[in-house]
């Protein structure tokens, strides 16, 4: 998706057209602690799936790509794809 940084208030991701800053998308984003969040966030945040200000936020791993001596991080979702390509094929190949 993006290189070790913190996306741009207004990025969405060029896949499915959601924002890149919220919270589903924070490392520190933990569903069960107190307003969903491991840090010590001030006020909570109404929806989760959306753009916020929040000074906190910070790119989770698996949304990071390769870098300089880096290694790509990839999430289940795309390597049970890949898996699904090497077992049926890949129809964009075709």
């Amino acid at each position: 998706m993006f290189a070790d940084r913190k996306p741009g208030f207004n990025e969405i991701c060029e896949d499915c057209g959601k924002d890149l800053h919220a919270c589903v998308n924070c490392r520190f984003y933990k569903p069960g602690a107190r307003w969903d969040c491991s840090e010590t966030i001030q006020e909570p945040v109404a929806d989760k799936d959306r753009r916020n200000h929040c000074d906190w936020y910070a790119t989770h791993e698996a949304f990071l790509v390769a870098g300089p001596g880096k290694t790509a991080q990839r999430s289940a979702a795309e390597k049970a794809r890949q898996d699904l390509g090497k077992l049926f094929g890949d129809p964009k190949q075709e």
